[in-house]
């Protein structure tokens, strides 16, 4: 339980990412952009501070490629490849974390 109340942030990530593959108006990929790059962001900041520079890489990437700033055009197709992947690794990044407290035990 305490697993989730740290982490539903990249759970929210994750859900509304494998959302996008369905048909939703525009506000929706819109609202996605600010949510996922703003997670992404905490998401580095926090790997930073522990270290992890690998995952501070990683999430660091994902910010600048759904940021609503300076937004990257692509087709619909490739967008929905990067959203899974996306997806993936905020469902990861939560399987990390929860073994990695297993571990310290």
């Amino acid at each position: 339980m305490n697993l989730l109340r740290e982490n539903w942030f990249n759970l929210l990530a994750a859900i509304l990412l494998f959302w996008a593959l369905a048909d939703n108006p525009y506000g929706y990929y819109q609202l996605l952009r600010w949510v996922v790059t703003i997670i992404a962001i905490h998401n580095a900041y926090k790997a930073y501070n522990l270290e992890r520079i690998g995952w501070t890489w990683v999430f660091g990437i994902i910010a600048l490629l759904f940021n609503p700033i300076l937004p990257f055009y692509l087709e619909r197709d490739t967008w929905q490849i990067i959203d899974v992947i996306a997806g993936i690794v905020f469902m990861i990044s939560v399987l990390s974390k929860k073994r990695s407290q297993t571990t310290e035990k």
